[in-house]
């Protein structure tokens, strides 16, 4: 498995392509071997939604039960900052990248 293109992206706790040169530059083995990993990674990517999405909930019930405006204010952003997080989680789960077998002409 080929792991030297992917980063570590602690926020978002999945690796992430990082790319020297267009994807189309590499060799074919390459190719097909960064697909197999970024595959994998994002299988992942509906469980860790779900997670962040729980944690939100969690979050939403305690800010409705909190008293304390300073608190109510931390427990938001903390909210805004998972949704943002679901977010990008969205966005790299849409990231694919195939490897066309035959080309097709119209």
């Amino acid at each position: 498995m080929n792991h030297s293109c992917f980063v570590y992206d602690e926020r978002l706790d999945i690796h992430v392509p990082l790319l020297e040169r267009p994807f189309e530059e590499y060799a074919l083995e390459e190719r097909l071997s960064m697909i197999e990993v970024w595959e994998d990674i994002r299988g992942r990517i509906p469980s860790k939604v779900m997670m962040l999405e729980h944690a939100i909930e969690r979050m939403l019930r305690e800010m409705n039960e909190e008293s304390d405006f300073e608190k109510s204010c931390r427990l938001n952003g903390e909210i805004a900052e998972l949704a943002s997080q679901i977010n990008d989680l969205h966005i790299w789960y849409r990231t694919t990248q195939d490897e066309p077998t035959v080309k097709r002409h119209m």
